[in-house]
């Protein structure tokens, strides 16, 4: 059971291959990876179940591949492998601060990580262990927003945490346009109508169709996960 006033049991945390960057431009800061595990530990010592997808654009995207030149499966496959090492960063980061962790991968990978077992993964949670998903479905042409919300229905989390690095979810991007207004609650009809980027089409409209909320935030801003967890009106919520 949930404790200490948090407002969900078990959750899905959607984290970008960005926000292991740190100061770096490329590649991994493992302090920050310390910094992200020791707010999800706060988290979890709520009592809540914490789920992580984490995606692998601080090393690798898709797409760049793509606009080089290759093949669309052969660069999302790299795409893929590349949120299997962040996977075993962030795995490593969480033991680190003490939590129980089992990393798992929608590609067999079975050195380096456990296989996605849908009823073995709801078991980790229940026994307080936090799951790090990585490589999406296992599929090109998928995004990691796509798997996060295939695998927050899979596991029936309450909710999907998408952290950002801004505080929100605006009618256009802030980081250029200084008029652009930050929604604090927007449904998911006009996030797809307005072309708004919080997720693909294709994940938003999965969560539309099952009625999973989303909470969009800024994680730079140090303690937003354990607010959001807590109930408290954080960055914007997607119903």
């Amino acid at each position: 059971m949930t404790g200490q006033g948090a407002a969900y049991q078990r959750i899905l945390l959607k984290l970008s291959g960005e926000s292991l960057l740190g100061k770096l431009a490329y590649g991994i800061d493992f302090e920050r990876a310390r910094s992200i595990a020791r707010e999800v530990k706060e988290v979890h010592d709520l009592g809540v179940q914490v789920a992580i997808m984490i995606g692998g654009g601080n090393i690798f995207r898709g797409i760049r591949g793509t606009e080089a030149g290759m093949d669309r499966a052969a660069a999302d496959q790299m795409g893929l492998l590349a949120t299997v090492i962040n996977g075993i960063a962030l795995q490593e980061a969480l033991e680190k601060e003490g939590l129980m962790c089992r990393h798992v991968s929608a590609v067999e990978i079975k050195a380096l990580a456990e296989p996605f077992i849908r009823r073995r993964v709801i078991r980790h949670l229940e026994k307080g262990r936090v799951v790090v998903f990585s490589a999406g479905i296992g599929s090109p042409y998928f995004t990691t927003d796509t798997a996060a919300a295939l695998r927050a229905l899979e596991i029936k989390a309450q909710v999907i945490m998408k952290a950002t690095k801004v505080d929100g979810v605006y009618s256009a991007d802030p980081l250029v346009d200084k008029k652009a207004r930050l929604y604090k609650e927007i449904s998911y009809l006009e996030v797809i109508r307005r072309g708004l980027k919080v997720m693909d089409s294709t994940a938003i409209s999965l969560c539309k169709d099952n009625n999973l909320p989303i909470i969009v935030f800024n994680l730079n801003k140090k303690g937003n996960i354990k607010r959001a967890v807590l109930g408290e009106k954080v960055g914007t919520s997607v119903r």
